[in-house]
């Protein structure tokens, strides 16, 4: 794996109703390269990841996002889980973030549900993106074009649909933060 020591993550989620594996697989790989991942949420403590529907693990917060720096950050990834962008997209701090990190041309990378807070961020017109398929109808409201494949790269915006896609979703992510940035157009 390339050796992205220098390269710092931001993971941002809700304090409550993360998908695990949408977290903890993402983080393992992105620490795997050497780069140093950093959990964000609207507020200090603790966060509650969830198999589904079932409590799993808590993990410590290291920032609230209302004190973190898109500039600190090469690359922002959004785990989903229903109940998690559901909350994240009514914290305007968080939307600031994403909308903002959205505008550095840095890497952001959304799966399953978590497009939700993209399309709250108004970030989604124009591009092509993928999601959980309950989110389509919601995505192409906020003016995308949804498509159903394991992951999408529009520009710097990279989308996947579930846990099954996770591989494909961190090789896109992975790729990205080594090169500074997504690739333009759609890959499946």
């Amino acid at each position: 794996m390339t050796d992205l020591n220098a390269k710092k993550v931001a993971f941002l989620v809700a304090n409550e109703g993360i998908e695990r594996v949408e977290l903890t697989e993402p983080w393992a790989a992105v620490a795997d390269t050497g780069a140093t991942p950093e959990l964000l949420a609207p507020e200090n403590g603790e966060v509650q990841t969830f198999d589904h529907l079932d409590k799993a693990e808590t993990r410590p917060v290291d920032k609230e996002v209302s004190s973190a720096s898109v500039e600190d950050y090469d690359a922002l990834v959004l785990p989903g889980g229903v109940a998690n962008p559901d909350q994240l997209r009514m914290d305007e701090k968080a939307v600031a973030f994403v909308r903002e990190f959205v505008a550095t041309g840095k890497p952001v990378a959304a799966i399953c549900h978590a497009p939700w807070t993209l399309v709250e961020a108004g970030v989604v017109s124009g591009r092509t993106v993928t999601s959980w398929p309950s989110l389509q109808t919601d995505l192409r409201n906020a003016g995308a074009q949804w498509v159903d494949q394991e992951v999408v790269v529009d520009g710097n915006v990279i989308t996947s649909r579930n846990p099954g896609d996770i591989p494909a979703f961190t090789n896109a992510l992975l790729e990205a933060l080594a090169h500074g940035s997504a690739s333009a157009g759609a890959a499946s």
